[in-house]
């Protein structure tokens, strides 16, 4: 009677484990769509033709959105790049090239971003977050 009263103690700490794991690892899979797509659609809605620093903004912002969500869904890695690679993109050469666009406009001096091309880049964050459930 004592050995059933174990496995019972033992598969519930178990369970609990296994929840408690869940929740705080992978378990933020859950991302709170609607907060996502509010954020999104303030991005797109900053963009315009005529003011070419809110082509770099613009870009700043949906990449920094992309890695809060990529962290939120619990994806491993110290950098953006690391929790990228791990990511299944339906098109990983458009989030990459997206991304490495922010990083000129991080890091280099005269960084010049045309609308289209800001188009472009937004276009492929978007479906970046798409691909990870954010919007």
């Amino acid at each position: 009677m004592g050995l059933v009263f174990f496995l019972a103690a033992v598969l519930i700490v178990g369970a609990i484990l296994f929840a408690v794991i869940t929740m705080t690892k992978g378990g933020r899979a859950h991302l709170d769509v609607d907060a996502y797509r509010s954020k999104w659609l303030a991005i797109e809605q900053k963009l315009t033709r005529d003011d070419a620093a809110s082509h770099q903004l613009c870009i700043l912002n949906a990449d920094k959105l992309l890695d809060k969500a990529l962290k939120e869904k619990g994806i491993v890695g110290t950098t953006m790049g690391e929790r990228m690679k791990v990511t299944k993109w339906s098109n990983a050469n458009a989030v990459w090239t997206a991304h490495k666009l922010r990083n000129q406009i991080a890091h280099e001096a005269d960084v010049k971003v045309d609308y289209d091309a800001a188009r472009r880049a937004l276009a492929s964050f978007k479906q970046g977050l798409k691909d990870i459930g954010a919007v």
